[in-house]
């Protein structure tokens, strides 16, 4: 999908499913629906030891409250928001297992045992599995052990938590219903969990699946209620992770609790940052909590809606290693690009209503196109180029020559108008483009140079709010055209608002070079799609206002 529209997305974020969770005032809420009725408890064990009984779970399952500050994607900034999730001992040193997004970006924690208020620490995290684990002041509790037997279809299993911040202890009975369930979700990405429906709410989170005999089956992280299918990730992948999160190790992290986000018209994506830990590479790297990461390591993250594109580059990297990263800082109309474990970000553009900075020029020519290799073309009259729409209603598009002038004017969202020149083949060219803006902001001016049925072309494409693509857009195999992200970044040399631009595409070997006004912005190396040759020419298009008004001066083809 081409373009990048930030306030679409704002006002239109997809969460695609719920956390089992609770956030916000921590007074007793009253639930919608009646849940299964709790399960009658014994008195407690004396002594500490691994519990053997499912009338004994009550002893080891802890309720969390974590107090921070965070900026939500849909209420904005929260402070000293108070979320209550769940969790277990799993030793009785008083170490215990939650969920990531219980406690991450908290400033204090507080757990309940059996009634009884102690502190807690978090002692590592993964962002990617939704496992963080915490020291609880203290010593000598009872603990869960992991079940260690085969888990299948129709096996019972009870959650055990403190759901809808009550501080009440609940057991709910139900059953595995999928053995391998997928995992990926806008908060975490795991392969395979299992699914059951053994009722767990708001405030179950990171509280144990167990099995008839008191053991851990998973912990439970995610909720479809209205399917009436809840998710636990399993022992085997438990344990593993667990293991490292012990020693004092964050996995998969940067220190962000982040959701994936994309805009009901799938124009972007990335991972909003709710809050981010103190210390953190991500905190290093100078990423705030309402930053939205766009890109990692030149990939576009969340495009599908959920984690996945995100963890896997953080699976595939040490946590040492130094990865790129662009984000967008809707606080401050900032585009910014630096470095986790290397530079600090920086503003590299603007978008939106801020100003920008550099301005430059380049000359042109006069002349008409004619069928020559070289020219200029100034527009006198309509040249007679090949004339289509990739995307929109033909009928909302009105293009006019006057005065020297191709006039765009575009009436509807999400239309986008070519306009190429097939004289001639070009495989090394220089392409140039001066236009003037005079509708709303956010128009979007592209440049094409290999242009064929066949194989697609290379697009330059600057979106009138300061940021620019360079796409690969391709057929896919159902004949329809992708538009393939090579890079992207932001422009300070944009003028923005009713203002005169100037744009250049150089296309030579495999190298592709863009330039505004006369400035540079980037250089970049093209062997993925390796497009061979073909025409030249230009888009405009409508993103998520109208009227778009642009005036092409004129279009220039020359040598690199």
């Amino acid at each position: 999908m081409k373009g990048l529209r930030l306030f679409a997305l704002i006002a239109s974020f997809i969460l695609i499913v719920s956390l089992a969770c609770s956030f916000g005032n921590v007074s007793t809420p009253q639930p919608d629906s009646p849940s299964e009725s709790p399960v009658a408890t014994p008195e407690k064990q004396s002594g500490s030891g691994g519990i053997s009984n499912l009338d004994n779970v009550k002893n080891a399952v802890v309720q969390i409250e974590a107090v921070g500050t965070f900026i939500d994607p849909q209420f904005g900034l929260v402070v000293n928001g108070a979320g209550r999730g769940s969790g277990f001992i799993i030793d009785p040193s008083g170490i215990a297992v939650t969920n990531n997004h219980v406690v991450t970006g908290a400033a204090t924690l507080k757990v309940w045992i059996d009634g009884e208020q102690r502190s807690a620490r978090v002692l590592g995290a993964s962002e990617c599995a939704d496992l963080a684990v915490i020291k609880i002041d203290g010593a000598d509790f009872q603990y869960l052990n992991w079940y260690d037997g085969q888990i299948s279809t129709g096996m019972e299993v009870f959650s055990a938590g403190f759901p809808l911040g009550e501080p009440q202890f609940t057991l709910t009975k139900g059953i595995i219903s999928k053995e391998k369930a997928d995992g990926q979700t806008d908060w975490s990405s795991i392969d395979y969990v299992l699914s059951h429906d053994a009722t767990i709410n708001p405030g179950n989170s990171g509280g144990p699946l167990i099995s008839s005999d008191g053991q851990v089956v998973g912990v439970n992280y995610r909720s479809r209620p209205d399917f009436n299918q809840y998710f636990a990730i399993d022992p085997k992948t438990s344990q593993s992770i667990v293991a490292e999160l012990q020693d004092g190790k964050d996995v998969q992290s940067i220190g962000i609790n982040g959701v994936a986000v994309v805009a009901e018209d799938g124009s972007l994506s990335g991972i909003w940052v709710s809050s981010v830990k103190s210390g953190s590479a991500a905190d290093k790297a100078g990423v705030k909590a309402g930053d939205i990461l766009y890109q990692m390591e030149g990939l576009v993250l969340a495009t599908d809606g959920t984690m996945k594109d995100y963890c896997d580059i953080l699976r595939s990297h040490n946590s040492s290693d130094t990865l790129s990263l662009t984000v967008i800082r809707y606080a401050t109309y900032e585009i910014l690009e630096g470095q986790l474990n290397g530079r600090t970000l920086e503003a590299t553009g603007y978008f939106g209503d801020a100003s920008t900075g550099s301005t430059g020029s380049s000359g042109s020519t006069g002349g008409s196109a004619s069928g020559q290799e070289y020219f200029t073309e100034e527009f006198d009259s309509d040249p007679q180029w090949n004339y289509f729409l990739t995307s929109g209603d033909e009928e909302k598009v009105s293009v006019t020559f006057d005065d020297s002038l191709m006039i765009f004017n575009l009436d509807a969202l999400s239309i986008y108008a070519y306009y190429i020149y097939e004289a001639f083949d070009y495989r090394d060219v220089r392409i140039d483009l001066r236009a003037e803006n005079r509708g709303k902001n956010n128009n979007n001016i592209s440049l094409v140079c290999r242009a064929s049925d066949a194989e697609g072309w290379y697009e330059f494409s600057t979106e009138g709010g300061g940021l620019w693509y360079l796409y690969a857009v391709v057929p896919g195999s159902d004949g329809r055209l992708r538009y393939n992200t090579i890079d992207s970044g932001g422009v300070k040399a944009l003028r923005q608002g009713k203002e005169t631009n100037e744009f250049t595409m150089i296309c030579n070997s495999n190298e592709i070079t863009l330039g505004v006004n006369g400035v540079e912005i980037k250089k970049v190396k093209e062997n993925k799609f390796s497009l061979r040759d073909g025409f030249v020419g230009f888009n405009i298009s409508s993103l998520n206002v109208t009227p778009i008004v642009v005036e092409v001066d004129w279009f220039q083809v020359s040598e690199p």
